[in-house]
């Protein structure tokens, strides 16, 4: 069958932005681009992706959004300064920056802005949005689902339980399919180059074994060739697309939709779209040849690791290191090559051979003596434990210490917790701690401290170090930490 050419469609050159905002790219092209992006994630998770809560009628309060966005920054590293200003003192203020820019870019919409600040996210900005994700985290192809959802689509026509749609969406899932079977040959040679680059023997097992064909390309590849896979029925499919083909019932039907539904009354227009993706259907013919070229490719690649692993385990000495040593060196002083690298004499001799281990013989091992554990020993062990005990801070304890000390109160500082108690000077000298974690800009600090505040926030101040019966610190607040405002969508 001869390839049909299709009148191309004219598309304006700005027809992306009629359903996007102009610069809804800007906060993805500056230099905090991968925490931007992590913030959107964030977002499209908690408030408007397919996962999300049934969003509120009218939007979520700009608080709620501004919230999130705090949430997000308290787990991620400093940014950058950039020349828009959106680094400010705080976490609150940043937060309020970028909600702004967001905003300003069409991420977020505002309804209501003279009045109650409620925030949207455009329907077609959020269809885009969950497509980079996707497109971000998209795994393998399992080419038996692609198969049996083509065959069943195909026998759904040729039955006449279904229409031009069926037969649509099978040609399409078929040109996608035989278009990623024909790339992974070249993705694989693009990996393997990745693999060879600055790598050590360890870093390329491990990425060779992991990042390998099933795990990026194709999962179900080993059973491609079995003749229980779904790809053995392809000489079945392609039969059930030739009857649709020389069916003039099931043609003129199917041409009938393809008029009404995508060319406007176009029945020329139609003629060719069916025969299209009639043409497309019978491609899958071609997989045998693509797949044949694919076995190629990954036994070059599995030569070449084998050749590169080799190489290594045999290299692990100095003598290449002092070859390619002296090649640059002669290279850079442009001397002539008289003789080898090597010092005069014998490289081997027996001389130079190790000499033979010696067994060292040990002494036997002594029978183990009775220990016997007297009343004093056996107390004065009980009384460390207990010390321990008491000494001892957990996620836990601590909760349950600050929410003891907080009682009704959302917050309470330093000065009127109370120190009475070994176990409470512990518990306010892990606070005080936390007040310190909370400002540095360790990423690992700051999630330590928030793995151990479950359920509060520990604030610190600026104000001089004041001194303490037990123990000094800076002045600091414990408050209530606030709840996640997801069930806000039930209300």
């Amino acid at each position: 069958m001869a390839i049909l050419e299709m009148d191309a469609p004219s598309f304006e050159g700005s027809l992306l932005f009629k359903r996007l905002p102009d610069r809804i790219f800007s906060p993805l092209a500056s230099i905090n681009r991968h925490k931007y992006w992590s913030l959107l994630c964030h977002l499209h998770e908690r408030r408007f992706g397919p996962e999300a809560p049934l969003p509120p009628s009218k939007g979520y309060p700009s608080k709620t959004i501004v919230q999130d966005i705090v949430d997000a920054l308290d787990l991620q590293d400093a940014w950058v300064d950039e020349e828009s200003g959106e680094i400010g003192s705080s976490t609150e203020l940043r937060a309020i920056a970028i909600f702004n820019r967001f905003q300003e870019c069409g991420w977020l919409r505002i309804d209501q802005p003279r009045f109650d600040k409620k925030v949207t996210m455009q329907p077609a900005v959020s269809q885009f949005l969950t497509m980079l994700i996707n497109f971000a985290e998209t795994g393998p192809v399992f080419v038996s689902g692609k198969i049996r959802s083509i065959d069943v689509n195909v026998q759904l026509v040729l039955d006449g339980k279904a229409s031009g749609d069926s037969l649509n969406e099978a040609a399409e899932q078929a040109r996608n399919l035989l278009e990623h079977v024909r790339n992974t040959g070249t993705n694989i040679r693009e990996l393997m180059e990745t693999l060879h680059k600055d790598s050590t023997t360890a870093q390329f097992v491990q990425r060779f074994f992991s990042d390998y064909i099933e795990r990026v390309f194709i999962g179900d590849y080993r059973e491609l060739h079995t003749s229980e896979h779904p790809l053995s029925k392809r000489a079945q499919i392609i039969a059930n697309i030739e009857d649709i083909r020389e069916s003039e019932s099931h043609k003129n039907k199917l041409i009938e939709w393809y008029e009404s539904n995508l060319c406007k009354g176009d029945h020329k227009k139609a003629e060719r779209l069916f025969e299209r993706d009639i043409y497309r259907l019978s491609e899958l013919h071609r997989i045998d040849e693509y797949l044949d070229r694919l076995d190629d490719e990954i036994r070059k690649a599995n030569k070449r690791a084998l050749a590169f692993l080799d190489y290594r385990i045999r290299s692990l000495g100095s003598v290449d290191v002092m070859v390619n040593q002296a090649i640059e060196s002669i290279n850079k002083e442009g001397l002539p090559l008289i003789g080898d690298p090597f010092a005069a004499g014998e490289m081997l001799s027996e001389d130079r051979l190790a000499e033979p281990r010696k067994p060292v013989e040990r002494a036997a091992p002594s029978t183990l003596r009775k220990v016997v554990v007297s009343d004093e020993q056996l107390a004065k062990a009980n009384i460390a434990r207990r010390a321990r005990i008491n000494r001892m801070v957990t996620p836990i304890n601590l909760s349950v210490y600050v929410s003891d000390q907080l009682g009704n109160k959302n917050a309470i500082s330093n000065q009127n917790i109370k120190t009475d108690t070994i176990t409470s000077i512990r518990m306010y000298q892990t606070l005080a701690t936390l007040a310190m974690q909370a400002n540095v800009k360790s990423r690992k600090l700051r999630l330590d401290g928030l793995a151990m505040s479950k359920g509060f926030r520990v604030e610190a101040s600026n104000e001089p170090e004041m001194p303490h019966e037990h123990i000094s610190s800076i002045p600091f607040t414990v408050r209530k930490h606030k709840a996640s405002s997801g069930q806000e969508s039930k209300k």
